[in-house]
């Protein structure tokens, strides 16, 4: 009975306050907690950019002994949920990245002619445009390129964004134009004259 009311004590406990718990008392019960209210948005996450099933149970396993190591540099200067969420797209873009990386290493599906050199260069070309996204948004605040990324490449609206950083519409809306504003001035400033 007293483990009952522990779990149901627990349950009612917003994602901070766990964290903060968990942080000063190491117990156990609050890490499964934060793991069970999380696991299957983050493999929900892995498996939409990954697109492979193994991928993403290995990667959210990774993610979760990620999130474990730094829970202590968890800040709460934006909600658990918007810090979970960025070390989960950064570990999938890690991932995608290193399988771009073996692909053009080690391209065995291209064939030796100039079709394969054509997919190829364009391959090239896209890495280096992904590359320059990445800069950029790894030279903006955190919420700024979360926010982004839920809109931008996640199509998630605005009252989906607002519901999960607590926010109205007009300051997801304002917050948004911000982020944009402080994207392309840091874009300007990196590569104006690169071409």
């Amino acid at each position: 009975m007293k483990k009952y009311r522990e779990l149901l004590k627990v349950a009612k406990i917003s994602d901070e306050e766990l964290v903060s718990l968990y942080i000063k008392t190491r117990k156990e019960s609050y890490f499964e907690t934060i793991y069970d209210r999380y696991e299957k948005k983050v493999y929900a996450k892995c498996i939409s950019m990954l697109k492979n099933e193994a991928q993403a149970q290995d990667a959210t396993q990774d993610i979760f002994i990620k999130v474990l190591l730094n829970i202590s540099k968890f800040a709460g200067k934006s909600r658990f949920s918007t810090w979970i969420y960025s070390i989960t797209y950064n570990y999938c873009i890690d991932v995608l990245r290193k399988i771009n990386k073996d692909a053009l290493v080690f391209p065995e599906q291209f064939d030796e002619n100039l079709e394969a050199t054509n997919d190829l260069d364009e391959k090239l070309l896209l890495e280096i445009k992904i590359n320059r996204l990445e800069v950029v948004l790894n030279e903006l605040p955190n919420t700024d390129k979360t926010v982004l990324i839920m809109k931008y490449q996640d199509e998630m609206s605005i009252k989906q964004i607002g519901q999960l950083f607590n926010k109205s519409d007009s300051a997801i809306k304002m917050h948004l134009k911000r982020s944009k504003l402080r994207f392309i001035k840091i874009f300007l400033k990196k590569f104006r004259n690169n071409g």
